[in-house]
């Protein structure tokens, strides 16, 4: 299974971006994807998780910032509104995933995007 993000770039305060990240690859089905973020000098931080119908996040994103998922494209989208210079970060897409070996054994995996930067200006 792969992961990749995609949408980030260059936003203005108050402004709007949308992150989507696709999963490709075989597998059986997804647990849990989450959106997380990494800002210059800070550690990783979860910003939002969703299973199902379970969604949950963070205090610095919640009500601006809105995770929804395509499940017959497997698509993880972020829409990221009111935008603020604090959230400049990169943006990794998590998943994780139950698939089937050779060996007919279902496992489970977690797997990281490589990353999209999304910079918002003042």
């Amino acid at each position: 299974v792969q992961l990749v993000e995609s949408g980030g770039g260059c936003g203005q305060s108050g402004g709007s971006l949308r992150l989507s990240c696709a999963a490709s690859g075989s597998f059986n089905s997804i647990h849990t994807m989450r959106w997380y973020r990494q800002a210059p000098g800070k550690e990783r931080e979860m910003v939002a998780t969703i299973s199902g119908s379970n969604i949950q996040y963070s205090d610095s994103v919640r009500g601006r910032f809105t995770v929804s998922q395509d499940d017959f494209n497997n698509i993880l989208y972020f829409q990221m509104d009111r935008l603020k210079p604090e959230d400049t970060a990169v943006y990794y897409c998590n998943g994780g995933f139950y698939y089937r070996g050779d060996d007919q054994v279902t496992r489970y995996s977690e797997v990281w995007g490589p990353g999209t930067l999304v910079t918002v200006s003042s």
